[in-house]
């Protein structure tokens, strides 16, 4: 089958290839998913799971890609939950090879069934962003309605989701970003908008949670504006500064079915959308990706077969 790979961590985004790769292996309780629309995060290939695998062995030629979209095409021993011809969608393993590829062997506790009406597309650029999204907020902060809410990035991937699944609980969201992504946030419906460029992020006052995606010095900033009891949630980096009378948490995003199908319905009522950029065939996804490619607004997706 065709997948893109990586060989060599030094040659960086240079460095991947579409070529011709083994079938994959379908072990107990997984199943084989025919990709119809995968994910990827430049990110990625600085991950030791990208170049070994639980083991620490060596595994290049690896696929990258961990966000996926499509149809179960076999079950593996034990597979329950999910059925041959299913549409699914969600997170593959760290230390495997992923979804930038014509298959997926993926453990099945780590997709979700996917609506008929909701484009693959859609569903991938939901997966790292919208479960991201939903443990900051829902699992680490546990935020409630009434409760003010900053959110780093509003207008970014995690950050747009975010802001939509805050706003729908009956917190006021306060955004930042840069100039640029102003009406974008205020588009998806933050109640104030700070340039980090230009504003002076103290002037926000207190807060009951911040959600950090930038790291640095804009999260120990932020620690200041946590009021007694409140939280800081950062996935940039462990914090090193804890607010006053709070907590800090930093925490790795991790596959759950429960919280796959949560953001499903949403995508299928109307009222989450994910920030989709561009979309392009698998043949053309390392010029997407490769160091020469142009910036686009919103995650680049892959679309690697169109029949349903």
């Amino acid at each position: 089958m065709q997948a893109i790979t990586v060989r060599d961590q030094e040659a960086g985004l240079a460095g991947l290839t579409l070529t011709e790769v083994p079938y994959p292996h379908l072990a107990e309780n997984e199943v084989m998913v025919r990709v119809h629309a995968a994910g990827f995060t430049p990110g990625e290939l600085t991950w030791p799971g990208t170049w070994t695998d639980r083991a620490g062995r060596d595994r290049t030629p690896s696929v990258p890609g961990h966000e996926v979209s499509g149809v179960v095409t076999e079950l593996g021993y034990g597979t329950t939950g999910l059925s041959v011809g299913q549409r699914v969608f969600g997170l593959t393993d760290w230390t495997r090879n992923g979804s930038l590829a014509e298959y997926v062997a993926v453990e099945a506790r780590n997709l979700a069934p996917l609506p008929a009406d909701v484009d693959h597309a859609v569903a991938t650029a939901t997966v790292i962003s919208g479960l991201t999204a939903w443990q900051a907020l829902f699992v680490h902060a546990r935020i409630e309605a009434g409760q003010t809410v900053l959110i780093h990035g509003a207008a970014g991937g995690v950050g747009s989701i975010a802001v939509q699944l805050a706003r729908e609980v009956g917190a006021r969201v306060i955004g930042t970003g840069r100039a640029r992504d102003r009406d974008t946030a205020l588009k998806l419906g933050v109640d104030a908008f700070v340039d980090l460029q230009n504003d002076t992020l103290e002037d926000v006052g207190q807060v009951d949670v911040v959600f950090d995606v930038i790291g640095g010095d804009i999260r120990d900033r932020s620690t200041a504006l946590v009021r007694p009891g409140g939280t800081l949630v950062t996935i940039a980096s462990p914090p090193e500064i804890q607010p006053q009378n709070g907590r800090a948490i930093f925490f790795v995003v991790e596959a759950d079915r429960s919280q796959l199908t949560e953001l499903a319905t949403r995508l299928r009522d109307g009222r989450l959308t994910p920030n989709v950029g561009a979309t392009r065939p698998l043949s053309e996804a390392v010029a997407a990706f490769g160091p020469d490619a142009p910036r686009v607004p919103g995650k680049t997706i892959i679309r690697v077969t169109n029949d349903d």
